[in-house]
């Protein structure tokens, strides 16, 4: 049952970068020219640590996390790795695939379990994190490249 949920969330993830990429459709002549077929099973994805995030790795599918442009990469965060007080300058869309992510909003904390998707609106400051107990797979993706300021605490 577990290998099922963790497929269809696979797949689900799959349809987001797939509606994603749809926006690159280039036109030629007025008419919409078809982009190849991006595919990539689990086995084939490229894993990187990203240095000094205490064991955050990412693997993407389409541009890079840390370049310049649109992304869509997973994400895996360590079990119990929390991010300082911070904010993102454009929305992030996210999917939980595995493990309870959490994002601290105004005092209040929201558990977001495997199977979960969330859109953080931009310069929204907040604390996010993996809960404790096991690693959070996420699929996360944005028109331009990702970052995090970090934010004095209230």
């Amino acid at each position: 049952m577990k290998r099922i949920a963790t497929a269809l969330l696979l797949l689900a993830a799959a349809g987001i970068a797939t509606s994603s990429l749809a926006h690159d459709t280039k036109k030629k002549a007025g008419k919409s020219v078809a982009q190849p077929l991006v595919s990539f099973p689990a086995a084939d994805l490229k894993w990187r640590e990203l240095a000094g995030t205490g064991g955050i790795k990412v693997a993407d599918v389409r541009g890079s996390i840390t370049g310049k442009g649109p992304y869509d990469a997973f994400v895996i965060f360590p079990a119990g790795k929390d991010n300082p007080y911070h904010l993102h300058t454009q929305n992030l869309p996210t999917v939980v695939l595995k493990g309870t992510f959490y994002a601290v909003i105004d005092g209040k904390r929201i558990d977001y379990p495997a199977g979960s998707f969330y859109n953080l609106p931009a310069n929204m400051p907040h604390y996010s994190g993996c809960a404790k107990g096991e690693d959070c797979l996420l699929f996360q993706y944005q028109a331009d490249h990702f970052d995090l300021v970090q934010v004095e605490k209230k």
